[in-house]
């Protein structure tokens, strides 16, 4: 797999990207699955089946993302990239103001500084999709892919 990352049209950037998003969900992932005593600390109640559904779902979305973005990593396919930093970039869009309007118990930051750090990490997750968007239309319009439609 690394050398199809370093022979890969992908910059580099944007798959390092794509590896520490993968590590920050995996890390919700443990917290979600294994560790309630995170949430419980951070202010989260769980008080029975219904919060259970809604933790183990996040984690199951969390989980489906992660296996969506390893596949990027492997495949180095552009247009696979687009659809995860589409994804990523409205899921961080989101958390950029609903992690500020409702902050955990034991966040370390204020609400501004935490909506500023989200605001860092969507532009950079704006930024590669607009590479991969352009390296898949690049793809999509070589003579080879013009015959294959004809």
């Amino acid at each position: 797999m690394l050398n199809r990352i370093k022979t890969s049209p992908i910059p580099l950037w944007v798959n390092l990207l794509v590896v520490l998003l993968i590590a920050f969900m995996g890390i919700q992932v443990v917290w979600n699955y294994f560790d309630n005593q995170v949430l419980l600390d951070s202010g989260i109640t769980i008080q029975g089946d219904p919060d259970q559904n809604v933790i183990y779902t996040t984690a199951g979305r969390l989980v489906a993302m992660i296996a969506a973005s390893v596949l990027v990593l492997v495949t180095q396919n552009p247009a696979q990239y687009v659809v995860v930093m589409f994804m990523s970039a409205v899921r961080e869009a989101q958390e950029g103001f609903i992690d500020p309007l409702y902050p955990m118990a034991d966040s370390p930051i204020s609400p501004t500084a935490d909506f500023l750090i989200h605001v860092v990490i969507v532009a950079a997750e704006v930024a590669a999709l607009v590479v991969v968007y352009r390296l898949w239309k690049a793809q999509d319009t070589t003579p080879a892919r013009q015959l294959e439609g004809a």
